[in-house]
């Protein structure tokens, strides 16, 4: 869907990006635009790039000043020194706009990511903070070999749109049944005219078309707590064709991703171990932080293979591509971190051994637990029970598709609107109606 990125950008483009003077560089690119010797790929990436400088621009809300006054609501006892201290550092996540500094929204939680000597002095809510705690201790007892269990969980999803317009085009997404997810019913919907996409494309949405600013949909479906006894030693040479090859722009076997998956890997032939070698790898050096959004990343993969670090998705998207480099079918999953007090997007992976089929791997939720060895290793061939699956497949289009460029071309876990005209966000509220199965 985004194969255009392939083609890089002319180097006065590049140039002037570099140096933080973006309407220079959008002027560039409507006078590369004019030029009627470019190629119809090169026209994509270059009407893409506007697209992708509005979602950098957007990103980067703060002044240093306002930057400096966010840091001291969210970290106890935080000063003018500690702040340009941890820029000088690396710790502090900015572009330059004009030559001077603007700062990314979520900058100071990727402080603590950075140091971790900073979550203690990090403003937290003690009632979410507890409630994660009971769903560490599910996950520790799954690890130790606790009987897994199976969820009834109720969904109600509300997107509200702010616009003047008068017509919209909405896409929320829809839990799709296949590997832990079944059982899916659609219970309500606040609008009659709507588009339901069958179970087997790769996003699933609930597609509405009409004059309304708020949409409803409520859902329920069941989830079982995936849990996998493997026999290395009983592992096959693969069988499958599918899910082995690069898709652009952001599953790329570039030279050094295809250097590093060989050396990881070395001399293993069992496609398990592979995977494990690359799990361990990734869960044991690449560090958890929030990232702009994924449309304005040119390939995702090589990014954190080169910056060692980023979210649920970068690290998922790195698994996939080292693991079919080394010929380990893999592929995407992702959708909502659903548990009985919380609801938040998240992405993982899924790699394939022969005989015993799709196995997750959420190199994310590893990584955040290796203090604990059991912990860590739980999450490659095994999954928690909070999930809820809308995607099996990355940079995918939706049914119907839309006119514009999405908001995130790549996956879909908070929705998609346009107008007739242009491109429109949506605030999306998600709540857990109920919770069946959940014993505190």
């Amino acid at each position: 869907m985004l194969e255009f990125l392939m083609c890089g950008l002319p180097e006065n483009v590049r140039r002037a990006e570099q140096m933080g003077d973006w309407e220079n560089a959008i002027s560039l690119i409507d006078r590369w635009l004019r030029d009627t010797r470019i190629s119809e790929v090169q026209r994509q990436r270059l009407e893409y790039e506007r697209f992708r400088i509005r979602r950098l621009l957007a990103a980067h809300p703060y002044d240093e000043a306002e930057a400096l006054e966010k840091a001291r609501e969210m970290i106890r006892d935080f000063d003018y020194d500690e702040f340009y201290r941890l820029i000088d550092e690396g710790c502090v996540d900015f572009i330059l706009v004009n030559k001077k500094r603007r700062f990314f929204e979520r900058f100071v939680q990727n402080i603590a990511f950075a140091r971790p000597e900073y979550k203690s002095r990090m403003l937290t809510d003690p009632e979410e903070e507890k409630n994660r705690q009971l769903i560490e201790e599910r996950i520790k007892a799954l690890a130790h070999g606790s009987a897994p269990k199976t969820y009834r969980v109720r969904i109600k999803l509300k997107a509200t749109l702010d616009s003047p317009e008068d017509y919209f085009r909405v896409w929320l997404p829809f839990p799709k049944e296949g590997f832990q997810i079944e059982d899916v019913k659609l219970l309500y919907m606040s609008e009659e005219n709507y588009f339901l996409a069958d179970n087997d494309v790769p996003q699933r949405t609930i597609f509405f078309e009409g004059t309304s600013r708020e949409y409803i949909v409520e859902f329920e479906y069941t989830v079982r707590e995936w849990i996998n006894r493997i026999d290395p030693s009983a592992v096959q040479e693969c069988d499958v064709d599918d899910f082995l090859g690069e898709e652009p722009p952001h599953i790329v076997f570039t030279p050094y991703i295809r250097y590093l998956a060989l050396k990881i890997v070395g001399g293993e032939k069992n496609p398990y171990l592979k995977a494990k070698r690359i799990y361990d790898w990734i869960t044991s050096r690449v560090r958890y932080c929030y990232v702009r959004p994924y449309a304005t990343y040119e390939n995702i993969s090589q990014y954190v293979a080169e910056n060692l670090k980023g979210d649920c998705g970068f690290q998922a998207l790195l698994f996939i591509t080292m693991c079919r480099i080394v010929n380990v079918p893999a592929r995407w999953q992702s959708g909502w971190y659903v548990t009985p007090y919380f609801v938040s997007p998240h992405d993982w992976a899924l790699f394939y051994v022969k005989p015993y089929g799709w196995l997750p791997a959420d190199p994310s939720f590893g990584g955040a637990r290796r203090y604990d060895e059991k912990l860590r290793s739980f999450y490659f061939g095994n999954l928690d029970g909070f999930r809820m699956v809308a995607n099996d497949d990355f940079m995918k289009q939706f049914t119907p598709e839309p006119k514009f460029y999405r908001e995130d071309p790549t996956d879909n876990q908070l929705g998609e609107a346009e107008t007739h005209s242009k491109k429109i966000g949506l605030e999306t509220h998600i709540s857990v109606v109920r919770f069946e199965g959940w014993e505190v």
